[in-house]
């Protein structure tokens, strides 16, 4: 696994000035952003459901993620995980965009990684293995010890909840602010056949067309493009494998 403090620099910012927020009146766009960085990222150490503020990068990368979202079409409304570091996100995107609805949804969550949850991902073979054998499992129906959830639980949790919005917002551009597991389960229901071999880095941006026919597409992923001039962690801790 790579340093989790290691953090890089990306490429300039593109974007576009047009402000119409509607879309196709037959599908939602759904702009998909993980959460700015925490010390736990930083640190290693398994968030899950436990509930860690943003650190000063993370509010810088919220910054540069809602300076992007406020010169592209315009949002209808922001949905959140209710977990802070996902909702202080969203509130600084709310914010540039003005001053937006964001709408707490629980269903939005990390993963619930159980008895790994607060403990360092190198910790965890020696303090917790049964829970750490779980997480590394390959069957998508092992529940991790301690009240944490399989795969297919987070896949159902999380996809139906982006269904629901979708429904409810059908022609319009909506924000959907969530965490690394639950991004990259919204992955999967939108290309099956196609694993995510982008890291959801902290603040990445992904744009996924839901249809009323219920067909997902995926129209960008993984974009950190407006992270120009603003760190990151070069291992996605918690956005990739190690989602947590």
């Amino acid at each position: 696994m790579a340093d989790s403090t290691s953090r890089v620099t990306s490429q300039p910012e593109c974007g576009g000035d047009a402000k119409s927020e509607n879309v196709s009146p037959s599908f939602t766009e759904i702009i998909v952003i993980r959460h700015g960085e925490t010390e736990w990222n930083a640190d290693g150490r398994i968030q899950g459901h436990l509930d860690v503020e943003l650190n000063d990068i993370g509010r810088q990368q919220a910054t540069a993620v809602a300076a992007r979202l406020s010169k592209e079409p315009r949002i209808s409304v922001i949905y959140s995980s209710d977990l802070k570091r996902a909702h202080e996100t969203a509130e600084i995107i709310a914010r540039s965009c003005g001053d937006l609805e964001v709408i707490k949804d629980p269903d939005l969550r990390e993963r619930h990684l159980g008895d790994l949850q607060g403990i360092s991902l190198r910790e965890a073979a020696k303090s917790q293995p049964l829970a750490y054998k779980a997480f590394l499992s390959d069957r998508n129906d092992k529940v991790i010890p301690g009240g944490g959830e399989s795969l297919d639980q987070l896949y159902q949790r999380c996809t139906s909840c982006l269904q629901r919005i979708a429904k409810n917002h059908r022609g319009k551009r909506v924000v959907v602010v969530s965490h690394g597991g639950a991004i990259r389960a919204l992955h999967m229901r939108a290309s099956p056949h196609r694993r995510s071999k982008s890291k959801i880095w902290n603040t990445s941006v992904g744009i996924l067309h839901l249809s009323d026919k219920d067909e997902w597409t995926v129209k960008l992923w993984a974009d950190i493009s407006h992270l120009n001039k603003t760190e990151f962690l070069n291992s996605g801790f918690g956005g990739d494998k190690t989602s947590g």
